[in-house]
């Protein structure tokens, strides 16, 4: 059985990813959306988030990654929904994605929004605070090799997700 892909949609937050995943999971293939760092923290509970919030939350995002990989060996297409950062908790956190990815037909997407459209989206969504954006994208990893980018903010949810589909898969449709 051959492997299913793994895509990584990789930016801040409030940079269009989620939205592009409910796009992507409209077509007649399934994706299984198997990574969110959000979701993920909720496994951990606030107070050791609120403890040690970087060290709790690099051993739940090795473990998501763990879990992707148990979808794409039963030949499940894969979405992660994520951030590639730069901490001590995590460095190198981008080698550490390729070296548990080695062999798995894994692609990184660049999700990619100016911050100040990234701001206005954080203050509408009313769960994140109006810099998060700004910080994450000053620990994001450098000199990811991205395999596609998207621009959400000259492409709706919808064209990202065709842009990635047409660029990964040939067979895949609405």
């Amino acid at each position: 059985m051959d492997k299913g892909k793994i895509i990584f949609l990789n930016g801040v937050t409030s940079s269009g990813k989620t939205s592009i995943v409910d796009a992507i999971q409209s077509y007649s293939e399934p994706f299984f959306y198997v990574v969110a760092n959000d979701l993920f923290e909720q496994m951990i509970g606030d107070k050791h988030l609120q403890e040690d919030y970087w060290e709790h939350l690099s051993e739940v995002i090795i473990m998501m990654y763990q879990i992707a990989r148990i979808f794409s060996d039963s030949g499940k297409n894969i979405l992660i929904d994520g951030i590639l950062v730069d901490r001590p908790e995590l460095k190198p956190h981008y080698e550490k994605v390729k070296d548990i990815f080695k062999g798995y037909p894994l692609e990184v997407v660049e999700v990619y929004c100016p911050l100040d459209i990234c701001r206005k989206r954080n203050i509408g969504r009313g769960d994140r605070t109006e810099d998060q954006s700004d910080w994450q994208s000053k620990i994001m990893a450098e000199n990811i090799n991205y395999s596609c980018s998207v621009n959400t903010s000259l492409n709706t949810p919808e064209e990202c997700a065709e842009i990635i589909i047409k660029t990964f898969f040939k067979n895949i449709v609405k």
